[in-house]
């Protein structure tokens, strides 16, 4: 166990508050996304997904939110140590190309509730559009606040989407397996990106905290450090674990 420094290899290195939170709220998306399954092929009744409202409606709500703030604040430290835009922008190309892969995966499997704007189709434009942000610092509290305020209002009033061509920028009302639009979900994104600047300026801790460096940290920070590979590969390795537990409950919705 080391003090925190401000040598190059620190400025360099990975944050393992970070990582460990991204870990514990990879293990709240697995979690919950087991009993979704378990309830969407009808083998047991978890109550995921239920009504749009309580606890089961708040537990994604707080894992994404998650997800999202510390996206935020990792980007403004690789920003601080010399990341280029561009290579932001072709991560967000990269992560929207997944989301793609899924729309059409979902739409072959479920067409009536495909994934049409899901998170990684948020995270893929919420990356593309960080470079024009990342400079700013209060100015990111201030347009989150925004945008997060926006997304609420619209979504509790109901305020109508009259194209479904907009269903990627604020709420709009139809039956998906995932949804997140850029209303609210960007302005989380733009807090974490700004409490990043003010938490870690110039990609150094502002804050003192041991540097744990032992095998027991790093296993738990591994997950962390990993998140989309972790987020992909979760849902064939349930699926298929499912499918060998319960075949008959599981084969019946692949269509191949």
């Amino acid at each position: 166990m080391a003090s925190t420094t401000q040598t190059s290899t620190t400025r360099r290195s990975r944050f393992w508050e970070i990582d460990l939170l991204r870990t514990v709220t990879i293990a709240m998306m697995i979690t919950y996304h087991v009993l979704y399954l378990l309830d969407y092929f009808g083998i047991q009744s978890t109550g995921v997904p239920g009504p749009y409202h309580g606890l089961w409606w708040w537990i994604p709500v707080v894992i994404v939110s998650l997800f999202t703030f510390l996206a935020g604040v990792s980007l403004t430290i690789t920003y601080s140590r010399g990341k280029a835009m561009r290579g932001f922008m072709l991560r967000g190309l990269k992560i929207f190309g997944w989301g793609m892969a899924i729309t059409l995966l979902t739409w072959i499997i479920a067409p009536h509730e495909y994934v049409r704007f899901g998170i990684l189709h948020f995270f893929g434009v919420a990356f593309i559009l960080a470079p024009f942000f990342v400079r700013f610092r209060y100015i990111n509290l201030i347009l989150g606040a925004v945008v997060i305020a926006a997304g609420i209002y619209i979504g509790e009033q109901g305020i109508p989407v009259n194209s479904p061509w907009l269903l990627w920028l604020m709420p709009y009302s139809f039956s998906t397996m995932d949804y997140w639009p850029l209303l609210p979900c960007f302005g989380i994104f733009l807090v974490g990106m700004f409490c990043g600047t003010i938490l870690y300026p110039k990609g150094n801790r502002r804050f003192s905290i041991p540097d744990f460096n032992n095998r027991v940290v790093s296993a738990l920070t591994l997950p962390g450090r990993h998140p989309l590979v972790i987020y992909l590969a979760q849902w064939p390795a349930l699926i298929g674990i499912l499918l060998l537990l319960f075949p008959a409950n599981v084969r019946p919705f692949f269509p191949f």
